[in-house]
């Protein structure tokens, strides 16, 4: 299973990773410390959560054409 976290205080950090990294049922796998990587990471977690819900009926998404007539 992939977790993605956001934390919210830099100064936590530190701890947060050396607390996750003394676990031995977890790897990390990467670091993510560019604020633009951060950003686009986050965004594509999200269009995906809404890809998610719109399969379960629960979120309407735009049509290509609607998205390019907005322009």
């Amino acid at each position: 299973m992939k977790v993605l976290l956001d934390i919210k205080e830099n100064n936590r950090v530190p701890f947060f990773m050396e607390m996750v990294k003394s676990l031995d049922y977890v790897t990390v796998l990467k670091e993510i410390k560019d604020k633009r990587k951060s950003r686009f990471i986050a965004d594509l977690a999200e269009a995906f959560e809404e890809v998610k819900l719109h399969e379960e009926g629960k979120k309407k998404l735009k049509s290509a054409k609607d998205l390019l007539n907005e322009f």
